[in-house]
């Protein structure tokens, strides 16, 4: 079993806005390297392993924005992530745009696609991650950080700097929302 508190805590030390902090950041790495990677890696697996070195990269540079009194290293490491993850979507999708100008007319469908729609729980899935695309972006922050990285709601209200309430009040209407979009979806309910 796991020793949560120890794990969440900041390594001992000078700290993070001191000239010391290299081996903080090593035990940082060590704890969180891993997690981190698995949580980026479900939207971007290919950029996963980028990303989590340019997390760690952003928290070195802003290691004396870390303030300990206002929530745990490993809900400001997820902070990071989810910014850089937003920045890399948003580049991916411009992307995207801009070789759809380049070759007007021309749509293909993705290898995805074809099987999606050929089998029904995958089209379950494609129906699920459409509605979860859907969503506003404070509220799919909130539903990736609980369901993929595992955060609960404190830690989501710590890596956001948001209100508990908010985070808990985010989940519930995404879980609305969901349920509305995708009735065939099971949906499970652990609230903290």
């Amino acid at each position: 079993m796991i020793n949560r508190s120890s794990r969440d805590e900041v390594p001992p030390g000078p700290g993070l806005g001191d000239t010391g902090a290299g081996e903080d950041f090593t035990v940082l790495f060590t704890r969180h390297a891993d997690e981190l990677h698995r949580y980026l890696a479900r939207w971007v697996p290919m950029a996963a392993d980028d990303l989590v070195a340019d997390v760690f990269v952003s928290a070195i540079h802003s290691r004396t924005h870390f303030d300990a009194t206002r929530g745990t290293a490993r809900a400001w490491l997820f902070g990071i992530a989810t910014n850089l993850l937003h920045t890399h979507l948003r580049g991916r999708r411009r992307e995207r745009e801009a070789y759809a100008r380049l070759a007007p007319g021309h749509e293909s469908d993705s290898h995805e696609g074809r099987v999606v729609d050929s089998v029904d729980a995958e089209v379950k899935a494609r129906q699920f991650a459409v509605a979860v695309q859907q969503l506003k972006q404070r509220d799919r922050d909130v539903l990736l950080l609980t369901s993929w990285a595992g955060l609960d709601t404190t830690e989501v209200a710590q890596a956001l700097d948001i209100p508990v309430g908010t985070v808990r009040s985010r989940l519930h209407r995404v879980r609305q929302q969901l349920r509305t979009a995708c009735p065939a979806v099971v949906l499970e309910s652990n609230d903290d």
